[in-house]
């Protein structure tokens, strides 16, 4: 960083993130040294949730505002710290952003056929595929789970994860729902909302909230689909 870089990092004593992706998840604030001034204002925009950590600890967050920092909106921090009677400027912590907007059709598909035991046809293989939404609702705890200190963590970071773990789940929430592989296609619908039900619990650990879960298509194997055909037409 040249000199006149670095003067304009001290000068700046405005700390927020404008968010010109469809991505980002994490966004780490760049500053030089990590050094931010006392009095410095933190703006968190709508869909946002500022994360201050500190070695390696996550500190203080804040949701939606606009904030001066001074020692008694940073309490956690303070107490790291141990700043007794204030604080001198600069001091340093970490600064990342969290996007708390929901991200909306992500793809998940069975990569390899799902086996159900069904009453009518036995044990039979399909496969279903469809799309899912989410969104962070714990900063502090995806930052520890997930995102850690990287500068920049996008949805693909997280994506295969929650698809492996959504997939794995929705086979037990297919052989519980009573309904029989020849009726699957047929009620769409009624599979999504049980399958939403069976699986918001699944990303809870991320803190992140599942806000959508739908099956767009149950395929069943040809011969099992002639079958099908032939007792629907006898």
């Amino acid at each position: 960083m040249g000199l006149f870089d670095k003067v304009s990092h001290e000068l700046i004593d405005i700390i927020e993130w404008l968010d010109d992706t469809n991505d980002t998840l994490v966004w780490r604030f760049p500053r030089w040294q990590n050094e931010i001034k006392n009095g410095a204002k933190l703006v968190v925009r709508p869909s946002q949730i500022a994360v201050f950590i500190n070695e390696g600890k996550v500190a203080d967050t804040f949701q939606p505002g606009t904030y001066t920092l001074e020692t008694q909106n940073l309490p956690v921090l303070s107490t790291l710290r141990g700043w007794k009677y204030g604080f001198n400027s600069p001091f340093k912590a970490e600064v990342y952003f969290v996007s708390s907007k929901q991200f909306t059709a992500q793809k998940w598909g069975t990569k390899n056929p799902i086996m159900l035991n069904d009453p009518n046809f036995g044990m039979v293989t399909i496969r279903a595929f469809g799309t899912f939404a989410y969104k962070v609702n714990d900063g502090q705890k995806f930052i520890e789970q997930i995102a850690g200190t990287e500068g920049t963590f996008s949805t693909e970071g997280i994506n295969e994860q929650i698809r492996s773990n959504l997939v794995s789940k929705f086979t037990n929430a297919l052989a519980k729902s009573n309904l029989g592989v020849d009726k699957m296609s047929a009620n769409l619908e009624e599979l999504s909302a049980f399958a939403m039900q069976t699986l918001t619990e699944v990303v809870k650990d991320y803190g992140l909230e599942l806000k959508q879960f739908i099956v767009e298509n149950v395929s069943l194997p040809e011969d099992l689909q002639k079958r099908n055909i032939r007792i629907q037409q006898a």
